[in-house]
């Protein structure tokens, strides 16, 4: 006599299938994001030391022009105010406008926008195709827009309505 089993069986293991598959997904997300906060960890360490000693800050010396240690040292922790808003972006924690609005606030400041000049040629370097690239073309449009409202005007009051925040 046949019995009868009306697809529990192939339902039960596909439903077993997929979740294996979702918690081997989630698995790869956490350990991916647990990857990228130790290398954002190590990175943030390297500049600071950099940032404290001059002779390890000349291993990061990559400028096309010459750069005054003090100003080197405020380049570098330019930048890791820029990698951490892109480190909170990649995480999840800041959406694309919210970045865009930390950025926009950063490039208020002559140094922070003397900084993405004299690193230019960094981005340039980027695969057109990455989201690294991407991200680097929205700031430097952003620094421009800025740069060109703080030499143009002498009211200030307007700042944080630059360029087209992103949805």
């Amino acid at each position: 006599m046949a019995t009868q089993n009306f697809g529990f069986r192939e339902r039960g293991s596909a439903a077993w299938s997929h979740l294996a598959s979702t918690l081997a997904k989630r698995s790869l997300r956490q350990r991916r994001r647990a990857a990228l906060a130790e290398q954002h960890r190590l990175h943030f360490d390297l500049l600071c030391r950099a940032m404290v000693d001059p002779a390890l800050a000349a291993v990061l010396d990559t400028y096309e022009t010459d750069v005054p240690p003090e100003r080197q040292r405020q380049y570098l922790f330019a930048n890791a105010l820029y990698v951490n808003a892109m480190y909170f972006h990649r995480i999840g924690a800041l959406s694309l406008a919210e970045l865009y609005g930390h950025v926009r606030v950063m490039s208020r400041n002559a140094i922070f926008r003397e900084y993405w000049a004299a690193t230019r040629h960094h981005r340039d370097s980027l695969p057109a195709s990455s989201e690294e690239a991407a991200l680097g073309a929205m700031m430097s449009t952003l620094v421009d827009e800025m740069s060109a409202l703080l030499e143009d005007s002498d009211d200030l009051e307007e700042w944080w309505v630059v360029g087209e925040t992103p949805q």
